[in-house]
């Protein structure tokens, strides 16, 4: 296996639209929502086992999950496990991440990938990384995976291309724009234009090409991160990263770097993606019966007329619904949420309502 290829796992969200199931203290990411064996972080991780070899694995979580990475992911050493100190989106974490690698080994490509997403074709998943890999070994470029769009979908972000390609490789297309979540009009001109993809937040760049991008469009950050040179990977690395990310700038790498870059290009996907960023995209994964139930875990679990509900529940709770048509109905902790699946957008709003009421005792 190649030792120049790395992976840094984003691993920091709090995943609140899946309240009360995902809470601050135990986000989304360490939840195996499909009763499969493994947490989202896991299989990620175990994805990139295919790509990296164990030791080139990173992960850049808040410092409040270190336990919790090293619990689900026990083969992590303390070096390989990036703790931030407080949540400043992704380029601070990139930026981190980048050069803490780069002081290990400076022929290294880097995939970066968010820990919550579910990939169906992993073997295709694999080859778009690796094509994309080779890709950044020999070009000063900054490549994105875009997902063909399958419906004109408003929760995503969207990526246009044109028909210019990079040098050598007639599949992978230079980028015109980043559109951030449109509405459906606009969601639906994008899927009948066919230049326009989903934009998954993965990242494939050699180490040196992404410092020099924030060198040149967040120079500040990068004043900030490359200042730790002697520190990375040092007993020093904690309070370094402690002050740096006080004076950093909450921005996300597709704004402050991917915008604004004119070397950014983009590989056409399709490996069976979702972002699982409501529950209806774990109610469009999930198995369900007859009448369109999604019921997670279905041991103890009665439906009595009802259907196309997404229903996830303790396993030791006996649960009898009746009636209930297009709902979500989770529980944790005691606490549950039910609602029309039609006005999930809603959850953001309830934590938020929950949390200024009864403070961060439900949350």
């Amino acid at each position: 296996m190649n030792k120049n290829r790395y992976a840094l796992i984003m691993a920091g969200g709090v995943g609140s639209r899946f309240w009360p199931v995902s809470r601050t203290e135990f986000p989304k990411q360490f939840i195996d929502f499909f009763g499969v064996g493994k947490t989202l972080i896991q299989s990620t991780y175990d994805r990139f086992l295919n790509i990296c070899l164990p030791e080139n694995i990173f992960v850049v979580t808040n410092e409040i999950y270190i336990d919790l990475i090293k619990a689900q992911l026990p083969l992590l050493k303390d070096n390989q496990i990036l703790a931030e100190p407080m949540m400043r989106n992704t380029a601070p974490c990139i930026a981190y991440g980048a050069m803490k690698i780069e002081e290990l080994n400076p022929d290294a490509v880097i995939v970066v990938a968010p820990s919550d997403h579910t990939i169906a074709n992993q073997s295709a998943f694999v080859k778009a990384i690796e094509k994309s890999m080779d890709i950044a070994t020999q070009q000063n470029c900054l490549i994105t995976l875009g997902i063909k769009p399958n419906r004109p979908d408003t929760g995503y972000g969207y990526i246009q291309y044109i028909d210019e390609v990079l040098d050598g490789d007639s599949e992978v297309h230079k980028v015109k724009t980043f559109t951030e979540k449109p509405n459906l009009e606009l969601a639906k001109s994008f899927l009948q234009s066919g230049d326009f993809l989903w934009n998954a937040g993965i990242f494939i760049w050699s180490a040196k090409a992404i410092n020099k991008a924030l060198e040149k469009h967040l120079p500040d950050m990068h004043e900030i991160f490359s200042g730790g040179k002697t520190a990375y990977n040092t007993a020093n690395e904690k309070a370094f990263i402690g002050n740096a990310y006080q004076l950093c700038t909450n921005i996300s790498i597709d704004f402050g770097i991917m915008e604004k870059a004119d070397n950014v290009y983009v590989l056409p996907s399709d490996f069976g993606w979702s972002d699982l960023g409501t529950w209806a995209s774990i109610y469009e994964m999930a198995e369900k019966d007859y009448v369109g139930n999604a019921v997670i875990p279905s041991e103890q679990v009665m439906m009595y007329d009802s259907s196309n509900c997404m229903v996830n529940m303790p396993k030791d709770k006996l649960v009898i619904l009746q009636g209930m048509h297009d709902y979500i109905v989770v529980e944790e902790n005691n606490t549950l949420l039910i609602c029309k699946r039609a006005e999930e957008q809603n959850v953001k709003n309830i934590v938020a309502d929950v949390k200024a009421k009864f403070g961060g005792k439900f949350i």
